[in-house]
């Protein structure tokens, strides 16, 4: 058996090396010349997968080690008998710990603290349902918008306008749907960004085309009260630099690039290519886990509850070393900015996720054990 892999996906080999020969490539460059012979397709979000690229080909499984599968013609996949899997939920928390450092990031630059905020989560699947048990544990004040599942479920949803005219933070979580019963390409056009709150902060870590980039940026010049914390581009790895600058804070979709999170997909996907095939998994991401740098963190019971939010989300994530990183790689001409995006993703440093972190306090404080709790980080006794 033949498998072809982006070059990005971690510990390919490890799982995939006894089902058949492993060979990698960068993924924009797949095309169907790479694909003579292949059985097996692994990508992630930059590859584009539909007829075009596989009919006539001996691919049969096509695994993405994502979330999303808005890359995937899942139509074309059922017509032509060619099983699939994706990887929900996989880095989920990685997504979290990115936005909580971007929160903080905010809070500090504009004196203002979080507590104060009313926030919006847009989107409430694996990704945006963590974010919002993090934030209510934290004991935030938070409104979600999910129609799909408001759909399915009684109360605890508000529409969006009303997030709109509520909330002081919104954080976008959906998947990029061109139709259906509730698109998001472009959810957020000229009209609803020009309903934002006075000082809002408005943060996309989901698809880059769930936000009109050109409305945005456009917006960001008449009113330099909104922030904005980009992690997603329309067209991917070309960026709009203009727009870029005028963003408080701008990353190169890593948002969910924890390691655990990379590590988790690799294992569901292979997990899910197992029992397609009616085999039996052999390996275990438990063996394959590599260890923590920074395991356990110690705090006085005096600690401020501030202080120790603060420490835990950035001892394990802070996004102002991946924005200093990405905006040096706008200063080159279009081809230097593509292959910047896609070197700082291949390469992007060692990052581990909150709740593989241990906490002690010394000594009794509801109020810190609270928020270690709602962290998701393990509280010591």
């Amino acid at each position: 058996m033949h498998i072809l892999a982006d070059e990005n996906i971690p510990l390919v080999d490890e799982f995939f090396a006894g089902v058949g020969e492993v060979r990698r490539m960068p993924g924009r460059s797949i095309n169907r010349a790479a694909l003579e012979n292949v059985d097996v397709l692994l990508v992630r979000s930059v590859t584009r997968v539909d007829r075009e690229l596989l009919d006539g080909t001996a691919v049969r499984f096509v695994g993405t080690c994502t979330i999303g599968t808005d890359h995937l013609d899942l139509d074309y996949f059922e017509q032509a008998g060619i099983d699939w899997a994706s990887a929900p939920g996989c880095n989920a928390r990685g997504v979290v710990d990115y936005v909580l450092g971007s929160l903080l990031a905010l809070a500090e630059l504009k004196g203002e603290p979080l507590a104060q905020r009313r926030f919006g989560v847009v989107g409430a699947g694996e990704v945006g349902g963590r974010l919002v048990e993090v934030m209510r544990g934290l004991g935030w004040d938070v409104r979600v918008c999910d129609p799909p599942r408001q759909a399915r479920e009684v109360g605890g949803f508000v529409p969006l306008d009303e997030v709109l005219a509520e909330c002081d933070v919104i954080s976008l979580h959906t998947p990029l749907d061109m139709s259906g019963d509730w698109p998001t390409f472009h959810l957020f056009e000229q009209k609803r960004l020009s309903k934002l709150r006075p000082g809002a902060w408005l943060i996309n870590a989901s698809r880059g085309a769930v936000v009109d980039n050109a409305a945005l940026r456009d917006l960001l010049l008449q009113r330099p009260d909104v922030e904005a914390v980009l992690d997603v581009w329309e067209g991917e790895p070309q960026v709009d630099v203009a727009l870029a600058g005028l963003c408080r804070i701008a990353t190169p979709h890593i948002a969910g690039y924890s390691l655990d999170g990379k590590l988790r997909g690799t294992a569901q996907v292979y997990a899910a290519f197992c029992a397609v095939r009616g085999l039996e998994p052999v390996i275990e991401l438990a063996q394959l886990m590599p260890g923590a740098p920074l395991t356990e963190l110690t705090f006085a019971a005096s600690a401020k509850p501030t202080d120790l939010l603060t420490t835990v989300c950035r001892a394990v994530y802070d996004p102002r070393r991946d924005d200093a990183d990405f905006r040096r790689s706008l200063l080159g001409d279009e081809a230097q900015r593509r292959a910047g995006f896609d070197l700082l993703r291949k390469q992007y440093p060692l990052r581990r996720e909150i709740d593989g972190l241990k906490v002690r306090i010394g000594g009794h404080n509801p109020a810190l054990a609270t928020i270690v709790e709602a962290l998701g980080a393990r509280l010591l006794g």
